[in-house]
């Protein structure tokens, strides 16, 4: 079937071209976009409570206002609020308010916003809109910090804009230029190591527009199944999916291009060494693609819908990579012939490759040795994965300097930290209205539970039959202590003190994180296995063997422990983090596991291919790593470096991605693919194959498909003498 695919794009390259031209002009212009979402609840399943909570909050009190944010005010000097000080932020938040903002209906303070200590005054600004997300309340909050300055200019005060719509501001404002500064970066990285590797501007630039090409194809893709499929594909998974496209595209063309500069250095015409370089590695790229494309469905299991809209949207991108790199790939260099390798002449001779024919050398000899040390260094590392702490608190990956984050700070100093973002529990009559002397009565119990600073009175609907309790935390929202509050005693106790005849339900961002904290606990648990088992199958497919695709994932189960264990050395240990991305182990599980077994299928379809020509399993091995570590080693450093590059954003939670798929993958290529699996297979020699026969040598497997064959003299010699 490859051979056929080869043939058809190789000889008709105009026309392959062509197709896919139109399908990228067409996808983007009539492609929908990817919209994005930062609401929590938009990524939970029905039955959890919080976002039982948000229907119940909808239903009940449609009212058209809400807090958006909040101004923290405090004297310059850091003492406690005079009453001119109190007076100046009477008039501020007036004069604020009358500017009329876009989506803002009021700024409101007063003497009962000033804190107990005196020292840090509030001004609450509601939105005249109930959707909290409003794309336009960033706006407003930008403007009005602008318009602060000179209301503030002659007074003792200083002002910060903190809450929800202010931090999505700065989270928008401080990763605005991320995508633009990381699709630079990944696409100076890729050509810069492409001409290094072969010394060719043609080739350097060639995978680069091959890849934009295909970019918008897969975009467009995503953008039409998430509209026709109701999808959620946030676009914040953009950046994801660059380093994806470019990375994962880039080791496709690779694993095809050194393939047909192999044949070509055999003797071969350059469109037939293309066809016969598609058919040889064909099969490998499409189990490649097909393991990373399963991994990434296995998310659809998740509970987390931003994970099962991450999980298609990869897929897609995969799977328009792989179909590229078997037709649009050919049909570009099947046009340019040779010429793609100019000015460089390297391709017409072997090189000596002594440091690959050395690796190959010793990994034949000492196969035993090799493995337990590979196996060594990889378990070392893993044990810092014993220490892994999730981390939901996403203000700590935001950067500190922040305006919203120092005024939420400034506010602690005053208030309970939880001030500006409360917990709110609900009160539902089954029958009839509710008591309003049990409310009170209620609202103290609340109060009084530990971690709790106050609760409000409670508002009730006009209907009478829900009450609302604004119950502030003492804790930041996002902490580890505010989410087992939220999800522990806080819920505990409002439902068993729940009058008789009424249900509680309890909300709020902690109590959102709770349940994402469940949500990601059962991920662990169901897509983990999910994804392993899926890898598994398709190694089974390619190698027709049960033996060699267990040992394959217990080395890919060793590697994921390694990166993790690493990442929680650098960032925990060495950084002193408070923890890791919550999302971390799912991201490295099915980037670092999935993307990163491409070198693991790579060795093992080479060394099956050595084998079958009727030559020992030492001898095999040492063939297949000399000649496909070259390969492995600069498609994990360009994959690598593209994904690196996300260390640049200044963002914790892209730098601590970037850095463990980055130290993944060459974890996977230097250590798991070069030596751990070659050694394990030479060590269990025709056993790796079984049940199949897969190493049974071809009837038509001789000496003209043997790479030595062509080599110059001093190789043949070498290998003559071994």
């Amino acid at each position: 079937m490859f051979r056929r695919v080869g043939r058809f794009a190789v000889h008709r390259p105009w026309l392959t071209i062509l197709a896919w031209l139109i399908a990228a002009v067409a996808l983007a212009t009539l492609a929908p976009g990817l919209k994005s979402t930062t609401d929590e609840t938009e990524f939970l399943p029905s039955h959890y409570e919080s976002v039982r909570v948000g229907e119940l909050q909808q239903k009940a009190f449609p009212q058209t206002e809400q807090p958006a944010a909040i101004a923290v005010f405090q004297r310059t000097d850091g003492g406690k609020l005079t009453a001119a000080d109190q007076r100046d932020v009477a008039k501020v938040a007036k004069a604020l308010e009358d500017k009329h903002y876009d989506k803002i209906a009021k700024v409101v303070t007063g003497p009962e916003a000033v804190s107990p200590n005196g020292e840090i005054a509030l001004a609450n600004v509601i939105a005249s809109t109930k959707n909290a997300y409003d794309e336009k309340l960033p706006d407003a909050v930008k403007k009005m910090r602008e318009d602060a300055k000179p209301l503030i200019k002659d007074t003792q005060l200083k002002m910060g804009v903190t809450g929800q719509a202010a931090t999505n501001l700065d989270s928008q404002e401080s990763s605005g230029d991320t995508d633009a500064l990381i699709m630079m970066a990944t696409l100076v990285l890729i050509i810069v190591l492409l001409l290094v590797i072969f010394r060719s501007p043609l080739i350097a630039l060639l995978p680069v527009l091959i890849i934009a090409l295909v970019f918008m194809v897969a975009l467009g893709l995503i953008g039409t199944a998430a509209d026709l499929g109701g999808m959620k594909a946030d676009s914040s998974i953009s950046a994801i999916l660059i380093v994806v496209l470019f990375g994962v595209g880039t080791d496709y063309i690779l694993f095809l291009l050194f393939r047909y500069r192999e044949h070509l250095r055999a003797g071969q015409e350059p469109k037939q060494a293309l066809v016969d370089a598609v058919s040889k590695v064909g099969e490998t790229i499409a189990s490649a693609a097909g393991a990373v494309i399963v991994a990434f469905l296995a998310l659809l299991l998740s509970t987390m819908g931003m994970m099962r809209a991450m999980g298609p949207s990869l897929a897609i991108s995969v799977g328009v990579t792989l179909v590229a790199a078997l037709t649009l790939v050919p049909a570009v260099f099947s046009l340019l012939g040779t010429k793609a390798f100019w000015p460089s002449k390297a391709w017409k001779k072997t090189p000596k490759n002594r440091v690959s024919n050395g690796l190959g050398n010793l990994v034949a000899r000492r196969p035993a040795v090799i493995a337990v040390f590979s196996a060594l260094v990889l378990g070392a590392l893993a044990v810092g994965t014993f220490n892994f702490k999730a981390e939901f608190d996403t203000s700590s990956q935001m950067p500190q300097k922040l305006e919203s984050v120092q005024a939420n700070k400034d506010m602690q100093r005053g208030f309970s930290a939880g001030q500006g973002d409360p917990a709110m529990v609900y009160l539902k009559a089954k029958n009839g209205k509710l008591d309003k002397a049990a409310l009170e009565d209620y609202r103290g119990k609340l109060a009084a539970i530990d971690g709790v600073g106050s609760a409000a009175p409670a508002m009730t609907n006009p209907d009478g039959d829900v009450a609302q309790f604004s119950v502030v935390l003492k804790y930041n929202p996002s902490s580890d202590k505010a989410i087992k509050l939220a999800g522990g005693p806080l819920r505990d106790q409002a439902h068993k003190a729940a009058p008789q005849g009424t249900e509680a339900l309890v909300g709020g961002t902690s109590a959102v994180l709770s349940d994402v904290e469940d949500a990601v606990s059962h991920d662990y648990k169901v897509v983990f296995p999910a994804a392993g088992l899926a890898i598994m199958i398709i190694l089974g497919l390619l190698l027709r063997s049960l033996v060699a695709p267990l040992y394959l994932m217990i080395a890919v189960a060793l590697g994921f422990g390694a990166t993790l264990g690493a990442t929680v050395w650098l960032f925990q240990d060495i950084q002193h983090k408070s923890g890791l991305l919550f999302m971390l182990p799912v991201i490295v599980y099915l980037f670092v596991v999935a993307i990163g077994t491409d070198y693991n299928i790579l060795m093992v379809a080479r060394l099956r291919e050595e084998v079958r020509r009727g030559v020992s399993a030492r001898e095999a091995i040492r063939t297949a790593v000399a000649q496909s570590a070259p390969t492995i080693a600069s498609a994990a450093i360009i994959l690598a470096g593209t994904f690196g590059v996300l260390m640049v954003a200044d963002n914790s939670m892209l730098q601590q991605m970037g850095f463990a798929v980055a130290f993944g993958i060459l974890l996977t290529a230097f250590i798991m693919a070069m030596l751990l699996v070659p050694t394990i297979t030479s060590l269990l020699g025709h056993k790796a194959w079984w049940p199949g026969h897969q190493d049974a040598p071809r009837p038509d497997a001789g000496h003209a498909n043997n790479p030595y064959a062509t080599a110059p003299e001093w190789q043949q010699g070498q290998h003559a003498r071994r």
